[in-house]
């Protein structure tokens, strides 16, 4: 706003070629204004958007009343020179126009250098300003008698006087657009260079109930990353610190199947954040709803890749609590289809049970309604590996039979359910299962933890002695080449143009941070 009130001012001390008048109340008027936008912009708290606009309308008010006050002042120059041929006024104004536009152009070229803005709006800024004064130019022309008169259509002005005056113009306004880009993106960079532990936000891949993941890479590595931002209004400053202790030690499992956490911590603004291998598939939930219920060999080579992952996690005393399809994801990695990849350790949910109950404290349930065990639901301190093994052996029912053990229309019944109804068998759906698999997940799915398998590597080891043809790479590669199109369809659409955010790197402590692999 600087620039602009400096505009007015300059505008101001040409109005003296003139005794006072109306060019001189113009003057001051144009002063008043322009000072009256920067003491606006300078006074207080303001949003850049209001800031935006008030410079907007300075800059263009401005370029309005001097464009009508360089007319009055040319007049005087008409009657002080006695210019009484059109030919005369004509070349005195093709002069004066040139003058004109090279001091308006100097200004617009500090405003782009000096006043943060984006090169497209610098153009749009710049060329209106301009445009006001060649239109002035083009339609008033200075009387000898001192005045100002419409020009004739037949003028000799017409067309080179407005067509030079554009030229000219354009190439001012090019120019300063160029000045915006350079000086605007190094300004960019620069910010960006100061921000430690930076990410750029390219697009959303996914959101749930505590955040939304964005596709997103390292401002600093360049390297690929799944951005998971967890708003604390949505969890609580309690669970975001629970949530802070789990994301170490998940940072700690080393297994191939399960994701690999890169970093963690705040951002400037107070979002807590996760950094995760970025991977390239589809969750199990989304591979059913496309390709409906899968073969019994691929259903084994699923869950036994998971119980690997949950081997490791278990032997360090960390439980999932949220296994579902949708936290297991099949993807391509080291050019091998359907590598599993476990999703979300220790995410914590609450559960509303209406819109006006939530299940808190003591009391409050983890996981998913669908695929909770029983003890998770009448016990949630109580909850251990074998909670998982349950989740994961209603993740296989879900699989086999394209649909979930348990359905109602509340939460509170499909829990009744899991407490007190045996699950349907597959073969009472209709859905042909090898006895033996048949059996290992209705097992998982027992009421009683002590009846299920005791441990992920049991369940591993049963589900490996099932005689079952093997799920291989071909048949693997086949079912992508038919599905991929349709999988990549529910992809959701990101903002347009990459986000930045900032770490507030001194959130944590070295140790973590070397947890976190950061």
């Amino acid at each position: 706003m600087f620039f602009v009130c400096l505009f007015g001012v300059t505008v101001g001390a040409s109005g003296a070629i003139v005794k006072p008048g109306l060019d001189f109340l113009i003057t001051v008027g144009l002063a008043v204004e322009a000072g009256g936008a920067w003491w606006l912009c300078r006074s207080g708290q303001r949003s850049i958007r209001f800031s935006r606009r008030t410079e907007a309308a300075a800059l263009l008010l401005n370029a309005g009343g001097s464009a009508i006050l360089f007319r009055y002042t040319f007049a005087g120059f008409v009657r002080d020179h006695a210019l009484v041929t059109e030919q005369a006024v004509v070349m005195a104004d093709a002069y004066v126009s040139m003058l004109q536009l090279g001091g308006t152009a100097m200004m617009v070229a500090l405003r782009a250098a000096f006043i943060p803005s984006g090169p497209r709006r610098t153009f749009l800024l710049t060329a209106a300003t301009g445009g006001l004064m060649i239109l002035a130019t083009t339609l008033l022309v200075p009387t000898p008698e001192n005045g100002l008169a419409w020009r004739a259509a037949d003028s000799l002005a017409y067309p080179w006087l407005p067509a030079t005056d554009v030229m000219i113009w354009t190439l001012a306004s090019l120019t300063c657009m160029g000045i915006s880009w350079v000086i605007f993106g190094l300004r960019v960079q620069v910010r960006q260079a100061r921000r430690l532990g930076q990410y750029v936000l390219e697009r959303k891949i996914g959101e749930g109930g505590m955040g939304e993941v964005y596709r997103a890479y390292h401002g600093m590595m360049r390297r690929p990353s799944a951005l998971k931002l967890l708003h604390p209004e949505r969890s609580g400053e309690h669970r975001l610190r629970r949530f802070e202790r789990e994301v170490q030690l998940t940072a700690r499992l080393t297994h191939p199947n399960t994701i690999t956490i890169f970093d963690y911590g705040r951002t400037l603004d107070g979002v807590f954040y996760y950094a995760m291998e970025l991977l390239d598939g589809a969750t199990l939930e989304r591979i059913v709803a496309v390709g409906g219920a899968q073969e019994p060999g691929r259903v084994v080579r699923i869950l036994a890749m998971a119980c690997g992952a949950l081997s490791e996690a278990h032997s360090i005393g960390l439980i999932h609590r949220d296994i579902k399809p949708a936290n297991i994801m099949l993807c391509t990695q080291g050019g091998e289809r359907d590598v599993v990849k476990l999703l979300d350790f220790g995410l914590v949910k609450e559960l509303e049970v209406d819109k006006e109950t939530r299940l808190t404290g003591a009391t409050a349930l983890t996981g998913t309604p669908q695929y909770m065990a029983p003890e998770s639901i009448r016990a949630p301190e109580l909850v251990d590996a074998r909670t998982d093994i349950y989740a994961l052996g209603a993740v296989g029912y879900f699989l086999l039979a394209g649909t979930d053990v348990f359905e109602g229309p509340s939460i509170l019944e499909v829990c009744s359910q899991h407490l007190h109804q045996a699950p349907q068998p597959l073969s009472a759906r209709g859905v042909q299962v090898p006895p033996e698999l048949e059996a290992i997940v209705l097992a998982c799915l027992e009421k009683d933890p002590a009846r299920r398998p005791q441990s992920a590597a049991a369940l591993r080891r049963a589900l490996e002695a099932c005689a079952i043809p093997a799920w291989d790479a071909e048949r693997a590669t086949r079912w992508w080449s038919r599905h991929d199109a349709e999988l990549r369809l529910e992809l959701p659409a990101g903002p347009g143009s990459p986000q930045t955010i900032a770490v507030e790197a001194g959130a944590r402590a070295p140790t973590e941070l070397a947890a976190a692999g950061a």
